[in-house]
């Protein structure tokens, strides 16, 4: 059992460092700050999910696996953002291009986390979220 009963979220965002403020913004507005596990990965959803990161998967599901033991994690909070380099890097720079397909690529690698999430961690819930450069967020719960 968890020593650490307020931590029920932890907490997948990008590193890109323009967003750090704003992501612990985010998570203050919902009563998370000093309360969650966090991991920080290129890309957020995009570094666990996209082949073109596969090698960072497993670090991340393991994380995963001791957050849940030590911190008594019920959910993942994914907080993407726009303008990502390592969704262009793992998509291509066309497919982020105009706000629609940015849009998409994000809801896609999302979506595909909360499936892989499912299996691999099947009593936690996850909530989605793509954050735009002024720090306002889109939900795809």
């Amino acid at each position: 059992m968890s020593t650490f009963k307020n931590y029920k979220a932890m907490v997948l965002s990008c590193i890109d460092p323009r967003f750090q403020n704003f992501v612990n913004k985010e998570n203050a507005k919902k009563g998370l700050t000093n309360k969650y596990s966090a991991f920080t990965i290129g890309g957020g959803s995009i570094g666990v999910v996209a082949p073109t990161f596969k090698k960072w998967h497993q670090t991340f599901w393991e994380n995963l696996d001791m957050s849940v033991q030590l911190h008594d994690i019920k959910k993942v909070i994914v907080i993407n953002h726009r303008d990502c380099g390592a969704a262009k890097i793992a998509y291509g720079a066309e497919k982020i291009a105009n706000r629609e397909t940015e849009t998409k690529i994000h809801r896609s690698s999302l979506i595909q986390f909360k499936n892989q999430l499912k299996v691999k961690q099947p009593k936690l819930v996850a909530e989605l979220y793509l954050m735009d450069l002024d720090g306002s967020v889109i939900s795809f719960n």
